[in-house]
């Protein structure tokens, strides 16, 4: 049956996929430390208890019908005093648009923005701009961000392009790769683009989409930075997307929201209101309320980012002592998000049974066969099929299991000649 082309061209989410199929074999049985799906166990990672108590406290007083389609006007001025709080940013209520989290956001901002034929420029790896610019129909410009930038893109990487693109997606802390822009280098981007929309005057100016969803989730000293702090020339032309999913680890509670200019905003708020992407009235009171607890959100990220930073650190300092017996794996220091970037080189081993492991694909296949360690290959993220290096996420990691992770890896890296 013949559809549309999109729909037939359209490649589903490798990672939802993954995950579930990983279900799947658990839900039969099978033993498998699942690092794949960035989310949360609810039993490990629950969601703030004062903003539980006060989305159901908005249920119960029936806040049930419709939302406003830029949301709730107390939810948008509770959402302006935490930002001004917390980042320093000061956004009135015009400025912010709310929706059921920053996936609608991203779609409605790539619609407002991008025509059918124009430039998206995005590194890689990286989560999802391949998809959203299929889904306007936009020319993909793809840089490869490398190892030694810790996987985030530099000036110089975009530089060669800037010039011809209507689009620049930019994240930090970056999915997959758990990394951070540095100041300087977040920097010279942002002057990049302001000397770029100088110099094209009135025509169509170069918009930039920053993704921070795991801002607050940043450790060991590591500082998160934003365009428009680091350079308020670039208030006009950047759109931010957050949301509670990673910071409360209330990825089911579907509220995010948008900062930027309001005459963007107001085309991604029309673009919504046609697909009714709202986030729940009863979660937008419940958070209207919670975001003026300000001892309580403090206390709750300070436990949750601890226990977070714990599991990237004890499986980073695992694969690094690996590493230090000689072993083909290696790890990227943890910065931020719940992502450690690990590395897995084993293309061209013989397994025990004889068998050469002659693609990446082969790797991580073995790996879950033999080791039951699931991890998402950077090649889901857009990165070379070649790519050794994984996303590991630890959401739904138990504290008690890393050492037998671990140990178990190891027996299986040993089996290989």
């Amino acid at each position: 049956m013949k559809l549309s082309h999109l729909s037939e061209t359209l490649i589903g989410s490798e990672i939802v996929k993954l995950g579930g199929e990983i279900r799947e074999r658990i839900r039969k049985g099978e033993r498998i430390y699942n690092f794949t799906v960035g989310d949360f166990d609810p039993k490990i990672f629950p969601i703030p208890k004062q903003l539980e108590d006060d989305i159901v406290d908005a249920y119960r007083a029936h806040f049930t019908n419709y939302p406003p389609g830029e949301g709730s006007l107390e939810l948008r001025e509770a959402l302006s005093k935490y930002i001004k709080q917390y980042q320093g940013l000061d956004y009135g209520v015009e400025e912010i648009l709310v929706a059921s989290g920053g996936r609608p956001l991203i779609y409605a901002l790539f619609r407002a923005v991008v025509d059918k034929g124009e430039k998206v420029l995005y590194a890689v790896p990286s989560w999802n701009n391949n998809h959203y610019t299929h889904f306007v129909e936009a020319e993909h410009v793809v840089v490869e961000a490398k190892a030694e930038n810790a996987f985030m893109p530099t000036a110089e990487d975009l530089k060669p392009y800037i010039s011809d693109v209507s689009f620049l997606a930019l994240c930090s802390p970056q999915n997959p790769t758990g990394t951070t822009f540095r100041k300087e280098e977040l920097a010279a981007i942002c002057e990049m683009v302001v000397e770029e929309n100088k110099r094209r005057g009135d025509g169509k100016k170069l918009y930039v989409m920053y993704d921070q969803m795991y801002w607050h989730l940043t450790y060991n000293g590591i500082q998160h930075y934003d365009p428009v702090t680091l350079n308020p020339e670039m208030r006009p032309y950047t759109i931010f997307i957050d949301a509670i999913s990673k910071c409360f680890a209330a990825t089911g509670v579907r509220v995010g929201w948008s900062t930027g200019p309001a005459a963007v905003l107001n085309k991604m708020k029309a673009i919504l209101s046609h697909v009714g992407a709202w986030a729940p009235m009863p979660e937008q009171k419940g958070l209207t309320k919670f975001l003026g607890q300000t001892e309580a959100i403090d206390t709750y990220l300070t436990h949750f980012k601890a226990e977070v930073e714990e599991r990237l650190r004890r499986i980073h300092d695992g694969l690094v002592a690996l590493k230090d017996e000689g072993f083909p794996v290696d790890a990227v220091t943890p910065e931020a998000a719940i992502y450690l970037t690990i590395k897995i080189e084993l293309v061209g081993k013989k397994t025990a049974e004889g068998n050469t492991l002659q693609t990446q694909a082969d790797v991580t296949s073995y790996l879950l066969q033999k080791a039951g360690l699931a991890i998402v290959p950077f090649y889901a993220f857009g990165a070379s099929k070649s790519s050794p290096w994984y996303r590991l996420s630890v959401g739904t990691c138990k504290k008690e299991e890393i050492d037998e992770m671990l140990q178990k890896l190891k027996a299986t890296l040993q089996q290989l000649s």
